[in-house]
């Protein structure tokens, strides 16, 4: 990855000094500040005054990036209101495109091939009154909410490791005017979709991708744009959404008995699987395109609870016996990992995705990235072997963790004799995050910080 001067660096600086010390912080410098403020867990911009004024955080930051101190968390603020979203993304997809070249994530890709892709929103900021002119609106009871949303892509791993891809910001346009106007034109996550699709198969033309993806997303247009770009795809499925592929789904599956297999799992083999799945239905959407799809089903029975679960997805895998348990729980239940191990943790795990860094907006995607950023290093450190072989025992939980990062940077110093060491080692890195029992777990190796 490189060290993080060198990593940052090409990121543009578009500031206009109007005085000599206006530059006196560096973009690269501003950049890890903001990803230290997640990273420890800070909670506020303001906390970054507060906690890292220390010595050591001034040394760590005049030898990493020949900055005087710890900038301000206002004037990390100020310079993230200017910088290029699309060039601070980037970054952050090169650093997981780094990981899937160095093939950390091969023990856990979906049949031995498809990195599966989560794709979910949330919400991140509201406020009683209209923030910018890109506020999505929602009133209830006379009172209208002003908030953001964001439709976010994730590797998803049955390992546990979630990596954050591309962020579409879901925000009205400026030219919205009046109720009519917002109720025609509001931006949506669907629409978010569509925007997000081409951003990500033009970055990763060649990568084998699996989505999983909620029942929002059952229509022919999302068949017709995942085939087009060679995605392979499964699409939560109730039974009041394609009525004619359920309908199509139920007479063949009681034509072929034959189609379905069971499987043990959970803990002493605790919980009961029955799969059950129909291929090759035809559909013809609203545009009269037709479409080849299976669906799949799987019905969950666990201990304790009298009433069994049912999942249904639709999707364009074929699915045989000896494929359909993985492909329903290596790849279609992943979904739920961006609402528990990504929205849930962000939001009440002290990364706090819902606070307002930045009232500006640009400043506020800035933000958002590199929560994703620090989110993605924070699982690297409690996962890899250089956190484990130092701290066997580990700290008790990842709020701990964070705090001792944050002690870290507050009271360990970095002399350039030091720094000088660390970047002329050779290191190498181990993950063993739950891997599958069949696989071996994943390993990456570092070569000295290297930037490439």
């Amino acid at each position: 990855m490189g060290a993080p001067a060198d990593y940052f660096g090409s990121v543009p600086d578009p500031r206009k000094p109007r005085y000599p010390d206006a530059l006196k912080y560096s973009v690269p410098g501003c950049l890890f500040t903001g990803i230290l403020l997640f990273l420890c867990r800070l909670g506020a911009r303001r906390q970054i005054a507060l906690r890292l004024n220390t010595p050591a955080a001034a040394e760590l930051f005049q030898n990493l990036f020949d900055d005087p101190k710890v900038p301000h968390g206002d004037t990390v603020r100020d310079l993230y209101a200017q910088l290029d979203v699309a060039a601070v993304e980037e970054k952050l997809l090169r650093f997981v495109e780094i990981l899937i070249d160095r093939k950390v994530l091969y023990p856990w890709r979906l049949l031995d091939r498809y990195y599966v892709v989560a794709l979910d929103a949330t919400g991140t900021v509201s406020f009683a009154q209209r923030h910018c002119p890109h506020c999505l609106t929602k009133t209830t009871n006379g009172q209208t909410l002003y908030y953001h949303n964001v439709l976010q892509a994730s590797i998803v791993t049955s390992a546990g490791l979630v990596f954050p891809l591309l962020a579409e910001f879901i925000e009205n346009p400026e030219d919205i005017q009046g109720d009519s106007a917002e109720k025609r034109k509001q931006d949506c996550e669907t629409k978010a979709f569509y925007r997000l699709a081409p951003r990500l198969a033009k970055r990763f033309p060649r990568l084998p991708l699996a989505l999983v993806m909620d029942g929002l997303y059952a229509t022919g247009p999302v068949f017709e744009l995942c085939g087009r770009y060679g995605w392979k795809f499964f699409i939560g499925l109730s039974d009041d959404q394609l009525l004619s592929v359920n309908e199509e789904f139920h007479a063949l599956v009681n034509r072929n008995p034959q189609n379905a297999c069971t499987r043990d799992t959970g803990r002493n083999g605790a919980i009961h699987q029955h799969f059950i799945w129909a291929s090759d239905i035809a559909y013809q959407d609203t545009q009269k395109r037709l479409h080849t799809l299976d669906v799949l089903q799987c019905r969950e029975t666990k201990p304790g609870k009298e009433d069994p679960t049912t999942f249904r997805w639709v999707t364009n895998f074929h699915v045989d016996p000896a494929r359909a348990p993985r492909l329903a729980n290596n790849g279609a239940r992943l979904r739920w990992k961006t609402e528990n191990e990504v929205f849930n943790v962000q939001k009440n795990n002290g990364f706090e995705l819902e606070h307002a860094y930045a009232k500006d907006e640009n400043a506020a995607k800035i933000f958002h990235l590199l929560l994703q950023f620090a989110f993605i290093l924070h699982q690297l450190i409690e996962k890899g072997s250089l956190f484990r072989n130092a701290f066997p025992r580990g700290f008790g939980s990842a709020k701990n963790l964070a705090a001792e990062i944050l002690e870290a940077v507050r009271r360990i110093g970095l002399t350039l004799e030091t720094f000088a060491r660390i970047l002329a080692q050779r290191i190498q890195i181990r993950f063993e995050a739950r891997a599958p029992p069949t696989t071996l777990a994943g390993q990456i190796y570092v070569p000295a910080f290297d930037s490439s």
